[in-house]
């Protein structure tokens, strides 16, 4: 149950289109630090599912990589 609770206050807090900041992540994959991205959503692991400025999209595993958000709302972007 304590899991499913985290999962739900990860993605309260992470919300569509917020902006944020590469802090540290522990993948060889991983954009340079500073890089800045997006935030697509969480997934139901509570991975935060980040498209970085560079055209990547790489989950942030919370707890091993490390994000700062740089915006507290969401923006979007609506398409007619």
């Amino acid at each position: 149950m304590k899991y499913n609770e985290e999962v739900k206050i990860t993605k309260r807090r992470y919300l569509p289109g917020m902006k944020v900041k590469l802090i540290k992540m522990n993948d060889f994959k991983a954009p340079p630090i500073g890089t800045e991205g997006t935030v697509l959503g969480v997934d139901d692991v509570g991975s935060v599912i980040i498209e970085w400025n560079n055209g990547w999209r790489l989950n942030v595993v919370l707890g091993e990589d490390e994000i700062e958000i740089l915006s507290e709302t969401a923006t979007y972007t609506l398409y007619s």
